[in-house]
């Protein structure tokens, strides 16, 4: 059974960083895009960044750019989300992500139809 497993979420102030985390058991995706998505209160979800595969491109929200960091490790099977400078709109539910995908272009990466497994979802939360 797939399982993808978030963790690091909390409660920061604007300003302050927090590392999120995403462990995948059941299968590798070293050559699939992993990517996180986030969904705040009364909106949609929607995309914040991508890694097409291990040690592949990256793309990242507008929003976040140059604030947010994604990376994976092949090895361990997991995918992180550095953020810094974090902001009050910041808060929100994320959802790590993962295709099944082999191939896509960017707007398919952008699109949660693309990912294929999800994790639980964790909390962050900025005060201002």
């Amino acid at each position: 059974q797939v399982q993808l497993v978030d963790s690091g979420g909390g409660l920061v102030q604007a300003g302050g960083s927090l590392r999120l985390s995403c462990a995948a058991s059941g299968r590798t995706f070293s050559r699939n895009a992993m990517g996180w998505f986030r969904r705040a209160p009364g909106k949609e979800r929607e995309f914040v960044a991508v890694m097409r595969w291990s040690g592949g491109s990256t793309y990242y929200a507008d929003s976040v750019k140059d604030r947010f960091t994604i990376s994976r490790d092949n090895a361990k099977n997991t995918v992180a989300l550095q953020m810094n400078s974090l902001k009050p709109e910041d808060t929100a539910v994320y959802y790590c992500a993962a295709s099944r995908s082999y191939s896509g272009s960017y707007s398919d990466f952008i699109t949660e139809r693309y990912y294929y497994y999800w994790g639980q979802g964790t909390q962050v939360t900025v005060s201002s």
